[in-house]
């Protein structure tokens, strides 16, 4: 044999672990050649490397017939047929010529390919004909008995795999039946795509001894009837009462109430006293009102919309609506769960769930990630459609996103809208996407609420052992439409042709259970004129005169809290500075390492500049305000949360919180050190995702309302890729949803000749975003600003999110830096008037925010015009009081010209948001007039030299006419 197939058949690593089963069993077995081979492979290891077995070619001669017996013989036969034809199933190689190999090999052989394949001709999908697979093929060959070859004689040969029910002897045939009922019922499992072989073992433990069956209780069986029952009487219900509204329908996938009943009380055992659910519209308010304890009559008021005055210019509908209650289990167990609320925008929950979980967890110190659990719905277009999912999926084993493990269900409607899967996606399921982790996916047909049952307690077993995430991929349908109005027939008229025929869930199930004897049809009709009776009443009391709209409280830990929403006006302002001793304090233990640690030469001289502004000999930059104020904090009782793409640097070099030993690779974070009662600073460098974190970080500051959560932008350019979370969850949710967060996005913005993605935060977008105090815009121009802004949004009782317009090349300017004794006075500062001019003798008002200011002023000093020429700052464009900037410009003389000058280009920036604000004149004094960039459709030139001709003509512009 050539060494290239040589090579060719070790790199199969199904047929050599098949063989080292064989040498663990019986290491006289399998060929002396292979014997010594995996000796030295393992070195005595239970299992060997991959690293080690994939590319060591075995001693010469192993396939050249070298060796005696059968086992040798079948070895080498069973090399050939490996290497003759081999095909890809996940990770997992599936071996597909046997004709020549051994009895025990092929035996082996056929194991394998039914934990691989076997999922391919499971009868998960109540729409397919068992015969076929779930694409409508007929069964693959490498699942077929005549394709391994075995006589009639051989199918009542004693047979036995140590790896197969704890290798128990029984006859081929009867395992080869076991295979089936395991792997090809109405469950069908993937999990060979996991690399560790110890949990692809513990899942063949709960799975292949089962046979992928549950013997339920009596009790159980009719507490599911129940769930089902409630489910479809809900539906039918809403449908008879309300002809014609949008409800989303769960219709045709009921099951998903009885998972969800299962999977919190399985996880209640487990000790989690928390759960937090994330899904889209459809079946939520089936959800709502079954699962998460929402009054039905509450519901049905919505439906009615009898009270349009409470919701005017605000609210949501219905079927976006969140809801948090206390699940009371069979065994006592009390569980909060919490219902997030989510727009239309369908998977962009995800990320807000798992934030949310990990906020909870942190709160209270479960570092084992024990305490609560996300559990995640899906459709199945959205699941395999949207992007936001893998970037889900991706925060699962990260530090600092991870939350002990999601519970994934995914509602298999088989369509999105009008869209059948083969347009939708070009993976066989989907939920292929979620083999990029090491999670099992159970596909399960919802017809068969005992093999959903059988899935939930699984996946939760496996949650709990390995603390990663689960999969369970329950198969319905959509009995009616998108919504209630559509005609789903148009575009699937033969797919809804067989779905008209089919009877509910709850009927066949409860076939099921007469079948077996163990619940009469007189019980079940009880249940369902108990739940009938039940919607009724509540109906009634949704309809009647008397009937009194729930109280709109905060929800949870908010209303424990003296944390508030509404209007700005109404939040005073408050002292945000700290004493010169504490900033100095702080600043000498920004300095300090541990006497073994080498931090980089470079970092060396950072520390030591620390040093000299903590004497009072440098002015603090930005970095060391921001250590201040983050030090402060954390000393006060304050928990900080910082992530970003590069947070722990920084983008720029500056900020360098965690610092690392060139010699050891060891980190030092100086803002973990400031004593035993600190609270906890957390800072992450998070993965290339803006979406995906943004989401996590906003989900977690719902549950931190004590707390200062941040993100930072790379650039703030790119903060537009996650435009959905700041539309439709940040600036909104308060208005919408009453749901109140403190997060702080920090977005590097200016114009320095970087490009058109790395010069603008889009400011402008933010600011068209604004209304009724729903967040805060600020662009700050000094360190102490910064500082003082950072305090004042943790030590205002208002929450409000803030978007920080942060500074690049000012990092560096000798010119932005602050004294101490500005970080120890006062507070934020909303305007800042020019304190330098003669207002007497001022002939032009300079308004302008952030960078933009020092170039201004330099060319003032350049021009000698510091006397008659006033800069002003609005350091917050949003919310913007008129009161401020009118008590800045009051010393100036009615009528003298002001003049808005930015960087950004005429429809960017702040120039339209003040048009609209104050009109050709500010504050009914002075003349406003523009100096900026003229409109263009990109943000900035791609030439540094063309942006340093556009800066010098916008500074002409603006002292241009003075005398």
């Amino acid at each position: 044999m050539s060494q290239e197939l040589e090579q060719s058949h070790v790199s199969n690593v199904a047929y050599v672990e098949a063989l080292f089963e064989a040498y663990r069993e019986n290491p006289e077995s399998v060929d002396p050649a292979w014997r010594e081979y995996f000796r030295r492979a393992s070195n005595g290891d239970a299992w060997p490397d991959r690293n080690r077995l994939g590319p060591t070619v075995p001693p010469p001669g192993l396939f050249s017939g070298a060796g005696t017996g059968a086992a040798a013989a079948g070895a080498a036969a069973g090399a050939s047929g490996a290497v003759a034809s081999a095909s890809r199933a996940g990770d997992e190689t599936v071996v597909e010529d046997t004709k020549a190999t051994g009895f025990q090999d092929r035996v082996g052989q056929l194991i394998r390919n039914y934990r691989v394949r076997g999922h391919v001709i499971a009868r998960f999908d109540p729409l397919i004909d068992e015969r076929k697979d779930q694409s409508g093929r007929t069964v693959p060959e490498e699942l077929t008995l005549p394709y391994f070859n075995f006589s009639e004689a051989e199918m009542d040969r004693m047979v036995s795999c140590k790896t197969f029910q704890g290798g128990r002897q029984m006859p081929l045939r009867e395992l080869y039946e076991r295979l089936r009922h395991t792997y090809c019922g109405s469950v069908g499992v993937e999990y060979m795509h996991i690399d560790d072989i110890e949990v692809r073992r513990w899942l063949q433990r709960r799975l292949e001894p089962l046979e992928t069956r549950i013997q339920l209780s009596r009790d159980e069986q009719l507490r599911i009837l129940t769930r089902l029952t409630d489910a479809v009487m809900f539906e039918e219900f809403i449908r008879k009462k309300f002809p014609g509204a949008k409800s989303f329908s769960l219709e045709g996938s009921e099951t998903l109430i009885p998972v969800l009943d299962l999977a919190i009380e399985k996880a209640a055992g487990q000790g989690v006293a928390e759960v937090v659910l994330g899904m889209a519209h459809r079946g939520r308010l089936n959800v709502l009102a079954n699962i998460m304890g929402k009054s039905p009559k509450q519901i049905f008021r919505e439906f009615a919309d009898k009270d349009p005055d409470l919701y005017i210019g605000r609210g949501d509908v219905k079927y976006h609506l969140g809801h948090s209650s206390d699940w009371i289990t069979a065994t006592g167990r009390r569980v909060h769960v919490s219902m997030c609320f989510n727009p239309s925008h369908l998977e962009f929950v995800n990320t807000v769930v798992l934030g949310r979980v990990r906020a909870k967890m942190d709160r209270i110190g479960d570092t084992g990630q024990r305490s609560c659990m996300a559990l995640i719905i899906h459709g199945d277009a959205a699941f395999a459609g949207e992007g936001v999912v893998q970037e889900t999926l991706n925060l699962s084993q990260l530090e600092g996103y991870r939350v002990g493990g999601a519970l994934h269900i995914i509602v298999n409607n088989q369509i999105g809208f009008t869209t059948s899967p083969r347009d939708a996606r070009s993976c066989a399921y989907a939920t292929d996407i979620a083999k990029m982790l090491a999670s099992p996916i159970f596909h399960v047909n919802g017809e068969d609420p005992d093999a959903v049952a059988l899935c939930v307690r699984v996946a939760l077993e496996f949650r709990a052992e390995f603390r990663r995430d689960v999969f369970i991929d329950v198969y319905g349908y959509r009995r009616l439409g998108h919504n209630e109005t559509d005609e789903p027939a148009f575009t699937q008229p033969l797919l809804y042709k067989t779905i008209s025929r089919r009877k509910t869930v709850r009927e066949g199930y409860l076939a099921h259970l007469l079948k077996l004897g163990g619940v009469t049809r007189e019980e079940a009709d009880q249940v369902a004129e108990s739940c009938r009776r039940r919607l009724e009443d509540e109906l009634g009391e949704a309809n009647s005169e008397r009937y009194q709209a729930p109280v709109d409280r905060l929800p949870g830990i908010w209303a424990r809290s003296q944390f508030i929403g509404g209007r700005d006006q109404d939040a005073p302002d408050v002292e945000t500075g700290v004493s010169r001793a504490e900033a100095m304090a702080l600043l000498e233990r920004q300095a300090e390492v541990p006497a073994d640690f080498k931090p980089h030469a470079k970092i060396q001289k950072i520390l030591e500049a620390r040093r000299e502004m903590a004497a009072g000999r440098q002015g603090l930059d930005w970095a060391s305000a921001e250590a201040v104020a983050f030090g402060s904090l954390l000393q006060a009782g304050t928990p900080i949360r910082l992530s970003g793409q590069d947070a722990q640097r920084g983008t720029f070099s500056h900020r360098h919180v965690v610092l690392h030993d060139v010699q050891t690779g060891k980190t030092h974070t100086p803002l973990c050190g400031l004593g035993p009662k600190q609270a906890a600073f957390q800072v992450f460098n998070s993965p290339l995702s803006e979406t995906g974190v943004i989401g996590f970080d906003y989900g977690y500051s719902l549950d931190t309302p004590d707390g200062l959560v941040l993100w930072e932008a790379q650039f703030g350019d790119f903060a537009n890729a996650a435009q959905v979370i700041i539309d439709q969850f940040i600036v909104s949710a308060e208005d919408k949803w009453r749901r109140l967060s403190g997060l702080v996005l920090l977005l590097p913005h200016g114009f320095e000749g970087q490009g058109p993605e790395h010069s603008s935060a889009r400011l402008e977008r933010f600011l068209a975003l604004a209304a009724e105090d729903n967040i805060q815009v600020c662009y700050p121009s000094t360190p102490a600003q910064y500082f003082h802004l950072l305090r004042r949004q943790v030590l205002r009782p208002v929450r409000k999110p803030l978007v920080v317009m942060t500074p690049k090349s000012l990092l560096r300017n000798p010119a932005c830096v602050s004294s101490l004794e500005e970080l120890g006075q006062g507070t934020f500062r909303r305007v800042i008037p020019d304190a330098g001019v003669v207002p007497g003798a001022v002939r032009r008002i300079l308004l302008c925010t952030g960078k933009v200011y020092y170039d201004l002023v330099e060319r003032r000093e350049k021009l000698k015009r510091a006397e008659d020429v006033a800069v002003v700052r609005i350091e917050q464009l949003y919310p913007l009081r008129a009161t401020e900037i009118q008590a800045a410009l009051a010393s100036y003389p009615e009528a003298t010209p002001a003049v808005w000058v930015q960087e950004e280009p005429a429809n960017m920036g702040a120039l339209r948001y003040l048009k609209v604000q104050f009109g050709d004149r500010l504050v009914d004094r002075h003349p406003l007039s523009y100096v900026g960039r003229p409109a263009s459709a990109s943000p900035a030139t791609g030439s540094g030299n063309a942006h340093k001709k556009e800066q010098a003509r916008l500074l002409d512009e603006a002292f241009r006419g003075l005398a």
